[in-house]
């Protein structure tokens, strides 16, 4: 449930946003329940749009998987919604599409997750139908089956077709080699074939409840009457009995390894170059944002402007920082032909070296902040963005200060504290290096980049 921090025109006018004052955006007014089972209940009335929206999670998520059954919470958030309470999976989709509304169901690395969309005088009905889905489920095997094996078949249609779509996958297994970050949420071919239905069960069981319970409510709505329903529908469900996943640390990466998976015949190689960086809360996450849009995070940066717009060696080159309750990676990535491996691998390298060697300099900060303000928070526009943000907020313990001093916090960031923050990226000597693509073509080039191990594409699991 990343918060990405665009915002529009519309927000501007609903908040009065002036670039002079950039700190004056604040994340509207709202309350904080909580209910006798340990649920908390966000609630944000807003008379702006005439929509009421919901959006839940429950602690727990993929890191609560067993080990070599990768996938279960992700395959429970989507079998939520394959009929509930009285309600068969058809009925039930039916009953969501004849209120006008529209439920979702999934999962993330930390959390179960719903959200729905309605009007304000079927908020019963629609939160009726979330308790349903979430404490009384259906569960059945036929659909069960269906869900499996789409999501093997996912996996393997994507290494056939478009091995683009699992690049971050590999990097993230191999960066985060024996750590819970490592095992990827969605399951591989070999784990998900090892799911089975009771294992879902057991999951919810175990990992959700009342006390795991975080839902925010936002839009038109009056606050006494859902209140009203948020405590009939959810108030009873008990306590999860098992304990949540505790997650610690993973050091840097010191030197280099390389991990070469090999796609016989493809044409291109993908690539990402990785290292731990920063986590949510981070106090120095603002620098840290402004030297990632400089490197790697908009048309213009260091990383697309040099792979793509001067040597025409990528269509795209972007770098990512990501941050969840410990520190997370720090990465490039991209993707070229394969004749030309290594002159973009070098390329980014190089890239990478002389924002460390040179830094921003003051024409490219000014530039950076300025594109920060004009794309921060799209999710304090519309009511779900307002609800996703409230859920992400309790989930990590966030003050209403994350969002209210954040353009703040940009605005005041010092050339120095850039320069610092430049170091959520890594050193170029230190680099956990992913490529996809054909070894017998590529194998030289990467072995000039560190130690390398290799593994195939066709390969069930996606580490070595």
């Amino acid at each position: 449930m990343k918060i990405l921090r665009i915002v529009s025109i519309a927000l501007l006018a609903a908040f009065a946003f002036n670039t002079a004052h950039a700190g004056d955006i604040k994340l509207p007014q709202y309350q904080t329940l909580a209910l006798d089972n340990g649920a908390t209940v966000l609630l944000m009335p807003r008379k702006d749009v005439p929509l009421v929206a919901a959006n839940i999670a429950v602690r727990g998520g993929a890191l609560a998987d067993a080990a070599g059954k990768e996938g279960t919470a992700d395959l429970l958030g989507e079998m939520l919604s394959k009929g509930a309470g009285s309600r068969n999976a058809l009925q039930f989709a039916q009953t969501v599409d004849g209120a006008g509304g529209n439920i979702g169901f999934g999962s993330s690395r930390e959390a179960i997750v719903a959200n729905a969309q309605f009007l304000s005088k079927d908020s019963g009905l629609m939160l009726s139908l979330l308790a349903d889905a979430l404490l009384r489920p259906k569960m059945e095997q036929a659909e069960f089956d269906k869900l499996r094996k789409r999501a093997i078949d996912g996996i393997a249609n994507a290494k056939d077709s478009d091995p683009r779509q699992l690049i971050g996958i590999y990097s993230g297994a191999w960066l985060f080699r024996g750590h819970p970050y490592g095992r990827p949420t969605g399951g591989d071919e070999t784990s998900l074939a090892n799911i089975s239905l009771a294992d879902l069960q057991a999951f919810r069981q175990q990992q959700m409840g009342g006390d795991r319970l975080v839902i925010a409510i936002a839009g038109d709505f009056d606050p006494k009457a859902v209140t009203a329903q948020v405590r009939q529908a959810f108030g009873g469900w008990a306590k999860a009995s098992g304990a949540l996943p505790q997650v610690e640390a993973k050091p840097r990466e010191s030197g280099r390894r390389v991990l070469l998976v090999d796609k016989p015949g493809a044409t291109q190689t993908y690539f990402a170059l990785a290292n731990i960086g920063s986590k949510h809360g981070d106090p120095a996450e603002a620098a840290q944002d402004l030297v990632q849009t400089a490197f790697g995070g908009r048309f213009t940066s260091m990383l697309n402007t040099e792979l793509r717009i001067k040597s025409g060696l990528s269509y795209g080159a972007s770098s990512r920082i990501e941050r969840p309750r410990q520190p997370g990676a720090s990465a490039i990535s991209s993707f070229t032909k394969t004749e030309s491996t290594k002159q973009a691998i070098d390329l980014a390298i190089a890239t990478l070296d002389r924002l460390h060697k040179d830094g921003l300099d003051a024409a490219t900060i000014e530039s950076a902040k300025h594109y920060v303000a004009g794309q921060f928070a799209p999710d304090l526009e519309t009511a779900p963005q307002l609800a996703a943000q409230l859920v992400e907020m309790s989930l990590y313990g966030d003050t209403r200060d994350a969002i209210d001093g954040y353009l703040g916090r940009i605005a005041a960031a010092t050339p120095q504290q850039i320069a610092a923050a430049g170091t959520v990226f890594p050193g170029s000597k230190d680099l956990a290096i992913v490529a996809i693509g054909d070894a017998s073509k590529i194998r030289e080039a990467m072995q000039t980049y560190g130690p390398l191990t290799e593994m195939k594409l066709t390969d069930p699991r996606f580490t070595p």
